[in-house]
């Protein structure tokens, strides 16, 4: 493997491992943080310390992970800043939001500059055992380029496409379905304890049952592929048990508010004709309220 020359921006939670284990692998890294202590870590592991962010910028290639759309802005977005640059390529492992990549792109090409997206998915232990998952997009030439660098910091690169901001999407995407599996587990596992049902055994059923096959894989490529049919469970069937949990739950003044959001999915779906499709045919209410044009996919 040839070793790379890379400049790292923000060595928390996240940057802290993966700067480490690019050290690991062997490339130069020299490192910026606001921060003095996780520069002196990395140092001591072998990476070098920037002076400034004009340094970090003179290396091939740029690799920054801060942590939210403010933070890129006030630190990385400098006209003057990219403007000096000689890197080739500024890869943003940070989750921000589509019209921050989207401008941030911009301004990297108007100052000759490459710009990747490439957000990732695994908490900070992930991170530092350097089993990521790394979502890209951008310029394919520039991801083959940098592949060697997303080796070291993850399992697998996932190409999103070719726009960066798409990889934004993807990664918040990803994260609105942790958020919705948080909450709806805890609705259940509400619902469950206010009949005396420990929610422990609750958990342990359903990831032992139901949960690895037919929810998130079985139910995820019906969604995806719009495959309703033959129903297995029809759509008025799931409203039926909807609105059992719903009165289960004022029944013991346990709130479902995500039940209530559901409901109403499940009904604007009847009155659209498809109480006989499978109940997964929910997402097309989804697909409507967000204006989809029928034939897509």
């Amino acid at each position: 493997m040839t070793a790379m020359n890379v400049g790292f921006v923000g060595l928390g939670a996240m940057g802290r491992g993966m700067a480490a284990n690019l050290v690991r692998a062997g490339h130069a890294v020299q490192v910026w943080n606001r921060s003095p202590e996780p520069v002196a870590e990395l140092v001591a592991m072998g990476a070098s310390r920037a002076d400034g962010l004009e340094a970090v910028f003179t290396n091939d290639v740029v690799i920054s992970i801060l942590s939210d759309d403010a933070a890129v802005e006030s630190v990385l977005l400098n006209p003057r800043l990219l403007g000096g640059a000689t890197a080739t390529v500024h890869v943003n492992m940070a989750t921000v939001s589509v019209e921050l990549a989207d401008r941030a792109a911009a301004l990297h090409a108007e100052h000759g500059l490459g710009y990747l997206s490439a957000p990732v998915m695994g908490r900070s232990e992930v991170a530092a055992a350097g089993k990521l998952n790394i979502v890209a997009a951008g310029d394919g030439a520039l991801i083959d380029h940098v592949e060697p660098l997303f080796a070291a910091m993850g399992q697998r690169t996932w190409r999103m496409g070719d726009t960066p901001h798409q990889a934004n999407l993807v990664k918040i995407a990803g994260n609105f379905l942790i958020a919705c599996a948080i909450e709806s587990v805890a609705e259940a596992c509400a619902l469950a304890e206010s009949r005396g049902i420990r929610s422990t055994e609750l958990v342990d059923l359903m990831t032992n049952t139901i949960f690895p096959g037919v929810i998130y894989s079985g139910y995820g490529s019906m969604v995806a592929e719009r495959r309703y049919e033959p129903a297995g469970f029809r759509l008025a069937l799931g409203l039926k048990d909807v609105s059992l949990a719903l009165t289960a739950g004022a029944g013991a003044n346990v709130p479902l508010p995500f039940g209530s959001v559901l409901r109403d999915s499940f009904v604007d779906a009847i009155a659209h004709g498809d109480a006989d499709l499978d109940w997964a045919a929910v997402a097309e209410v989804i697909r409507r309220r967000a204006g989809l044009a029928e034939g897509g996919s």
